[in-house]
């Protein structure tokens, strides 16, 4: 979806700002600092203040259209939130149904590349357990 369109959708007003700090968030796959924002911007020609670049970040945040989260040095990062965030899947060990759930941790991906180098295009995860109604039956037999 295009930055406007994002903007439409969350009922914010259209500057040229907004649409421009939404199209680098949209083209990284990684999160960016307030600085690195305006950094990319400025290389880009646009110019703006960083107090800007702030003040509609957390416009943003508030408007769930970005995750903002802090890293290990206390500085925020920010990532826009994609529509479609990846999904796990949460099996039961005994009945093998399968329910699928968002990703409960956005950051998963900044994680691993500060870790590993490497940078991540998607992930996935598989968590088994036992479902209720198999507990149930569990417990039932062991009465």
């Amino acid at each position: 979806m295009g930055s406007q369109n994002l903007l439409k959708e969350k009922k914010l007003k259209i500057t040229k700002a907004r649409v421009s700090i939404l199209n680098i968030l949209n083209v990284e796959n990684h999160s960016l600092s307030v600085e690195d924002i305006y950094n990319m911007l400025k290389e880009k020609g646009i110019i703006i203040n960083l107090s800007t670049v702030y003040r509609n970040l957390e416009i943003f945040s508030n408007k769930n259209l970005i995750q903002k989260f802090i890293i290990d040095d206390g500085k925020s990062k920010y990532i826009l939130k994609k529509h479609k965030s990846p999904k796990h899947i949460v099996e039961c060990k005994m009945c093998h149904k399968e329910i699928e759930i968002e990703c409960p941790i956005p950051q998963i991906d900044e994680l691993v590349t500060k870790k590993t180098g490497f940078c991540c295009v998607d992930h996935q995860l598989k968590i088994k357990g036992i479902c209720k109604s198999c507990i149930k039956k569990k417990n039932k037999t062991l009465r």
